[in-house]
């Protein structure tokens, strides 16, 4: 045997080596469990939601995301194409012939008139006049894409980086890296629309595979925290007389098994169910709002109850957002239902979007102009978001717009976000980004970034895979930040 075979070879080193390398395994996994290795924030059991640091400083302490169920059309709203009028009623050439939902029809005209607005001067439909008046302080991304042209999927692109199941949402990533200022609430915070769930339901606010701890506490105005409040057979003293032994119980049993992080982490959220039952009515109470804010909201207009009941949830959000805390996600639009009940206009865009606007319009505007009129909007990043975006033509034999994942708009306001600009492009019939094309990824990304966290830092393994919100994609769109 050679010299250098008898090296690979030789039994003491063999052994040696072997006993190294499972030491180093041995201490990689205990790091990771710990959450010692890698860029995963120390969490400690006993108070999960305690503030943490950021990766580098942050120009937003906190998140509102309006998230638009249904796929809201960009060619009636955000991406004027002048070329769809010159071309209204004809085909589109070399264009699909079967869309998403069927044979496609021919192109059809914004059926809303767009003006230019602001000192930008960009055009904005008169589908939605009270936001159309926030331009000069919005960046628009217009080039955005997605993975998917299926409602859930999409939902869950947009909210988890997956279009798969089971994936951690935004909110619960920032809340698990960053935890929050305000103990006596939930961290995230998930609004449903007064007309029900997105389609994807529960997966928009779901921790996935991270602590049980970080998923979203969905509740609103009209459909509080379930199971909060005792039954009327308990007085007051005698809830918190036992309250206070259950806690006097469960601090000694802890203290005879000290390190059982599953008891600390139940303690602490029996402990924040009982701070709830005190703080979730107090914030839910909208009877304390004066009479100009329920007017600059909308939340008084007795003719349409719907939007009413969205103008008191976005009251409810800066309520929520001025108690520090971290996420709140605030639905327009529910499940699929013809468009009936979302943005999914594939038969009777004009009729249904009509409605849909006056839910949406003042009642969006009315919150960033109360969150920046009460100085909030320095600290808090405002997304606006849809799922994908719509196809140019008519579907065959019908008066509204098929799915389009290849072309959709997006945007911010806020804290470290450039006002009045917009940012990539479709082509001139909006069928398609062409110009600084984006993923969901990027979005995502962007949003971590204004937060203070590095996408690719914020992991958490799960399966022997270093997962993140971003996969293994994502870059920040710097051209939007200031």
């Amino acid at each position: 045997m050679n010299s250098v075979a008898s090296h690979f070879f030789d039994r003491r080193q063999f052994l040696g080596g072997t006993a190294t390398a499972l030491s180093s395994i041995a201490l990689a996994s205990l790091l990771q469990s710990d959450q010692l290795l890698g860029a995963g924030p120390v969490i400690h059991a006993a108070k999960p939601f305690a503030p943490r640091p950021s990766h580098f400083p942050a120009k937003a302490k906190n998140v509102v995301v309006i998230f638009c169920a249904g796929a809201v059309s960009q060619l009636e709203s955000w991406d004027y194409k002048p070329e769809l009028i010159k071309f209204d009623g004809k085909p589109l050439e070399g264009g699909p012939a079967v869309t998403f939902q069927g044979p496609a029809g021919e192109l059809a005209r914004p059926q809303y008139e767009f003006k230019q607005r602001g000192q930008t001067g960009k055009w904005v439909s008169e589908m939605i006049p009270y936001l159309a008046e926030l331009t000069d302080d919005i960046a628009f991304v217009q080039s955005l894409t997605s993975k998917s042209n299926t409602h859930g999927p999409a939902e869950n692109f947009l909210s988890t980086g997956n279009v798969l199941d089971g994936f951690p949402s935004l909110g619960s990533w920032l809340t698990y890296a960053l935890g929050s200022e305000n103990q006596d609430l939930p961290a995230y915070v998930s609004i449903p629309d007064p007309r029900g769930v997105p389609q994807a339901g529960s997966n928009n606010w779901g921790c996935g595979f991270l602590p049980a701890d970080f998923q979203g506490t969905p509740f609103s105005v009209k459909d509080p925290v379930r199971h909060l409040t005792p039954p009327s057979t308990i007085k007051a003293d005698s809830d918190k007389a036992a309250r206070a032994l259950l806690q006097r119980m469960n601090q000694r049993h802890l203290e005879q098994n000290p390190g059982d992080d599953k008891l600390a982490a139940r303690i602490a959220s029996y402990e924040l169910a009982a701070r709830m039952q005190l703080s979730v009515p107090a914030i839910s109470d909208l009877t304390t709002e004066p009479e100009h804010i329920l007017k600059l909201y909308g939340a008084d207009d007795t003719s349409n109850p719907v939007k009413a009941g969205f103008a008191k949830n976005c009251i409810l959000a800066r309520r929520l957002l001025e108690k520090g805390v971290r996420f709140v996600q605030l639905f327009n639009g529910a499940y699929a239902s013809g468009g009936e009940l979302n943005w999914d206009g594939h038969s009777k865009l004009r009729e249904q979007y009509d409605k849909h606007a006056a839910v949406l319009d003042q009642p969006a505007a009315g919150l960033i102009r109360d969150l920046k009129q009460r100085g909030l909007l320095k600290d808090t990043l405002v997304v606006w978001c849809t799922e994908f975006g719509r196809m140019p033509m008519f579907q065959k034999g019908a008066k509204g717009r098929d799915h389009n994942p290849d072309g959709f708009t997006c945007w911010l306001t806020g804290a470290g976000v450039k006002p009045g600009v917009s940012y990539g492009r479709t082509d001139d019939l909006g069928r398609k980004a062409v110009e600084n094309v984006l993923s969901l990824y990027d979005f995502n990304a962007t949003i971590l970034h204004l937060l203070g966290l590095d996408h690719e830092q914020l992991t958490f393994e799960h399966n022997g895979f270093q997962r993140r919100l971003t996969n293994v994609e994502g870059k920040v769109i710097r051209d939007v930040l200031v």
